[in-house]
C-alpha cells in the first residue's frame, strides 16, 4: 500500500502512484519496520531534482522492481526540503561511507533508523561499473539476514561519528585573520570566469559575500574585481535565465554556460542581495538588470496566492531536462522575423548547430553587453520570446512555502530595494512576511513548511534565524516596532529550544521535535547559509540597533564560540565570518528628529554590509547607557548619528554629510574583537 496520497509535499505526491509501498518519514514507519524486522530503504529527493525523476521512472514506477523493494524493505520517501534534518543525518552518514553525496539519496537503515550503507542514484540495470538497483536490493537483503554482524559493524562505526557535534579549536579570530583568509580566497577564484575554480560551478553566495566584505575592509582591489567578475560572468551566462530572470542552481561547466536547469528560491534570494550590492559598487546596468530580473521572476512565477514565495521550479518538462528554456534558431526567426532574429542571435549565441546538445541556451558570454540603444531593442525581443515561451509546457512548480527560504528572500528584497530605487519590493517582502508570521507560527515558534493548510511543525533553527534576520531588515526599513518584537521572539526561541548546552551552538531541531538517531548540530554552510551564521549576524544587528548591553554580550559570546569552529575550515563557515566582519566593523546609523525620511533613505542606501539603521520615532527614547543618549536629545530637527561600538559621531543633518561620515568611520579603527 502506497501511503503518499495524503502527503502535502509536491515531491511526495509525485510518487503517490508508484507500485512501491511508500511510507512518509515518522514513528509509524519505523514501528512497522521493527514489527516486520525488515531493513528500511530510505529515498530522499526533491521536486526539482532531475536524477530523482530518472530513478523514479526507471525503478520506482516499475512493478518488478517495486515488488523486490516491497518484499525486502520498509520503504520511506522523504522530501529533503520538507525534512532537512532527516536529509542531513543520512547524507552525513553517506559521506562517512566515502561517497560524495547528492540526490536522490538512497540509504539502507536498520529498523531503528540506523544507517549502515547507501549511495545516490542507482541505475535499474548495471552500467558504467555500477550495479543494477535490483542487484543492490537483493544483496542488502541477503546481508541483513545472513551476515548481521557486518551490518552491525557498519552501523556502529557510522553512528559513533554522527554523534560528534561541531568542534572548535578554542581559538579566536580577529581582523588580521579575516584578511589572511580573504587573500587566500582571492587566490581560489577563477581569474577568467569567476567563481571557485573548476567545474561544476555553484554561486556560493556566502563565499562571495565574504570576498566583497574583505575587499571593502582591506581596500583590496583584486578581491573587488574578482567579486564583480563572478557576478558579471554569471549574469552573462546560461545559468542566468536571460528571458525570464532568475538563476539556475549551478553550471555544469566552468564558463557558467550550461545550467542544471532547476531554479531554487534560496539561490535567487541570496543572489538578489549580491547583485544589488554589485550595482551599488559600480552602477552597471548589467547588475541592476540581473537583480530586477530575479524579482520579476519571483513576482511572476513564484508568488503563491497567500503572498509568500514558492520553493522551486523543476529542471525537467516533458520528460527532458531544460526543454522549457532552450531554443532553435528557426524558432527565434519565427518569433522575431529575420532582421531581429539576426541581431538577437549574434547577441545571445544562437546558431544553427546550437551550443547545447543541438539546441541553444541564450547567453551573452561571447557578445557581452551592448550600447544602450541596442540593449533597448534586445529587451523588446526578449519580451516577445518570453511570451512565446509561456505557451510551452511548463516545468513543475513546487509551491510549498518554506519559512527559512522565504526569510532569506524577504531580507534580500528589503536590503536591495533602496539600492535600486524600488520601494515596491518592500511591499512584496512585507506581504510574504505577514503570511509566514501569521500562518506558520505557534506560541513564538515557527513551523518549517506550509502547503494547502498543512504545516510541518516545529520548524528548524534556520527558520527562526532567517526570519529573525528578515524581521530586523524590515524594522530598519520601516522602524515599525512589531518587527523588532518578532525578532526578539525568534531570538528567544533559538536560545531556549535550539541551543545545545554543551557546545553552545544551535541544533537543527527543536528540543521537543521527534527524535532522530542523533540531534544534528551542523555549523557549516551548504546551499543555504548555516543557522549558526545567520543567527550570529542577526544577534549582531540586534545589538547594533538596540545598543543594549545584554544584546552586545550575547552577540559577542556566540561569535567567540563560533569563531573557534570557523578557524578549522573558513570557506565552509563563510556565514560565520560574515557575521564576525559585521561585528568588528559594522556601524549603527541612528536617525532622530522630525521629518527625517530623507536621512533615513540615505542611511538605507548605504550597503547593509557596513551598517545597521535605527530610526527613533517620536515618543521613543534611548536607554540611559546608549552612547548617543545626550547627542540624540540635543536637536529636535532631523539628524543622524553614526556609532561604532560605544563611540558616536557628532550629528549630521543632510544626506551627503551622512555618507561622508560613514566613509570616514569605516576607515580602520581599533579592532572591536570578540572576547569572553
Amino acid at each position: 500500500m502506497n501511503r503518499l496520497k495524503d502527503a502535502s509535499s509536491p515531491y511526495l505526491l509525485q510518487h503517490r502512484d508508484n507500485p512501491v509501498h511508500w511510507w512518509e518519514w515518522g514513528p509509524e514507519a519505523l514501528a512497522e519496520a521493527e514489527r516486520l524486522d525488515k531493513p528500511i530503504l530510505l529515498s530522499v529527493g526533491y521536486a526539482a531534482c532531475h536524477w530523482c525523476h530518472v530513478m523514479a521512472h526507471e525503478s520506482f514506477e516499475d512493478p518488478a522492481v517495486a515488488a523486490v523493494m516491497n518484499e525486502l524493505f520498509v520503504n520511506i520517501k522523504v522530501d529533503r526540503e520538507e525534512r532537512p534534518d532527516v536529509d542531513h543525518v543520512y547524507m552525513s552518514a553517506l559521506h562517512l561511507l566515502g561517497e560524495p553525496g547528492g540526490w536522490p539519496l538512497t540509504m539502507f537503515l536498520t529498523p531503528r533508523g540506523e544507517p549502515f550503507w547507501g549511495g545516490t542514484y542507482f541505475p535499474k540495470e548495471p552500467k558504467f561499473g555500477r550495479p543494477g538497483f535490483v542487484q543492490v536490493l537483493r544483496e542488502i537483503g541477503r546481508l541483513y539476514r545472513a551476515e548481521p554482524e557486518r551490518i552491525l559493524k557498519n552501523r556502529d562505526a557510522i553512528r559513533q561519528h554522527l554523534a560528534k557535534g561541531a568542534e572548535g579549536d578554542g581559538g579566536t579570530l580577529g581582523p588580521d585573520d579575516l584578511d589572511r583568509m580573504g587573500q587566500r580566497l582571492v587566490e581560489l577564484i577563477d581569474a577568467e570566469h569567476g567563481g571557485l575554480q573548476g567545474a561544476p560551478k555553484f554561486p556560493n553566495p556566502p563565499i562571495l559575500e565574504y570576498l566583497l566584505r574583505y575587499a571593502r575592509r582591506s581596500g583590496n582591489e583584486e578581491a573587488r574585481q574578482r567579486f564583480l567578475l563572478t557576478l558579471e560572468r554569471m549574469a552573462l551566462g546560461g545559468i542566468h535565465d536571460q528571458l525570464g530572470g532568475g538563476f539556475a542552481r549551478y553550471s555544469v561547466d566552468e564558463r557558467w554556460l550550461v545550467p542544471h536547469f532547476e531554479k531554487m528560491l534560496y539561490d535567487n534570494a541570496q543572489l538578489l542581495d549580491l547583485y544589488a550590492l554589485a550595482y551599488a559598487e559600480t552602477g552597471r546596468a548589467l547588475f541592476r538588470d540581473a537583480a530586477e530580473g530575479i524579482v520579476a521572476w519571483l513576482a511572476r512565477e513564484m508568488t503563491t496566492p497567500e503572498g509568500a514565495f514558492a520553493a522551486s521550479l523543476d529542471a525537467d518538462s516533458e520528460g527532458e531536462e531544460g526543454r522549457f528554456y532552450v531554443w532553435s534558431l528557426g524558432e527565434i526567426r519565427e518569433v522575431l522575423g529575420e532582421a531581429d532574429a539576426a541581431v538577437f542571435a549574434k547577441a545571445y549565441d544562437i546558431t544553427e548547430e546550437g551550443n547545447f546538445e543541438g539546441r541553444n541556451i541564450p547567453n551573452r558570454l561571447i557578445a557581452g553587453e551592448a550600447p544602450a540603444p541596442v540593449e533597448e531593442r534586445l529587451a523588446a525581443m526578449r519580451a516577445r520570446l518570453l511570451q512565446r515561451r509561456a505557451s510551452r509546457i511548463r516545468p513543475g512548480l513546487d509551491d510549498k512555502v518554506l519559512a527559512d527560504w522565504n526569510g532569506l528572500a524577504i531580507a534580500s528584497l528589503v536590503r536591495a530595494a533602496p539600492l535600486l530605487g524600488r520601494p515596491e519590493w518592500i511591499a512584496l517582502a512585507r506581504r510574504a512576511y505577514r503570511f509566514i508570521s501569521d500562518s506558520m507560527s505557534r506560541e513564538g515558534l515557527l513551523g518549517h513548511s506550509w502547503r494547502g493548510g498543512s504545516l510541518v511543525f516545529p520548524g528548524f533553527a534556520l527558520d527562526q534565524a532567517a526570519m529573525m534576520r528578515a524581521a530586523l531588515a524590515l524594522h530598519e526599513a520601516t522602524s515599525e516596532p512589531v518587527y523588532l518584537q518578532d525578532a526578539e521572539t525568534w531570538r528567544d526561541a533559538l536560545l531556549k529550544e535550539f541551543t545545545v548546552a554543551d557546545s553552545g551552538c544551535l541544533a537543527m531541531t527543536a528540543r521537543n521535535a521527534d527524535p532522530l538517531i542523533v540531534r544534528p548540530q551542523p555549523a557549516y554552510d551548504e546551499a543555504v547559509p548555516n543557522a549558526n551564521g545567520v543567527f550570529a549576524e542577526a544577534l549582531v544587528r540586534l545589538a547594533q540597533i538596540t545598543q543594549d548591553a545584554e544584546d552586545h554580550r550575547r552577540a559577542t559570546e556566540v561569535l567567540t564560540r563560533l569563531a573557534g569552529i570557523a578557524r578549522s575550515s573558513p570557506l565552509g563557515h563563510s556565514s560565520i565570518l560574515n557575521a564576525l566582519d559585521l561585528h568588528l566593523r559594522g556601524l549603527t546609523i541612528l536617525i532622530t528628529g522630525s521629518q527625517a525620511e530623507a536621512l533615513r533613505e540615505a542611511a538605507l542606501q548605504i550597503p547593509s554590509l557596513d551598517r545597521s539603521v535605527r530610526w527613533l520615532r517620536q515618543g521613543e527614547a534611548l536607554d540611559d547607557d546608549h552612547p548617543a543618549k545626550a547627542l540624540a536629545a540635543s536637536l529636535a530637527e532631523a539628524q543622524a548619528l553614526v556609532c561604532a561600538g560605544m563611540r558616536c559621531s557628532l550629528p549630521v543633518t543632510h544626506a551627503e554629510g551622512l555618507k561622508d561620515q560613514v566613509k570616514a568611520m569605516l576607515q580602520p579603527v581599533e579592532a572591536r574583537t570578540p572576547s569572553g
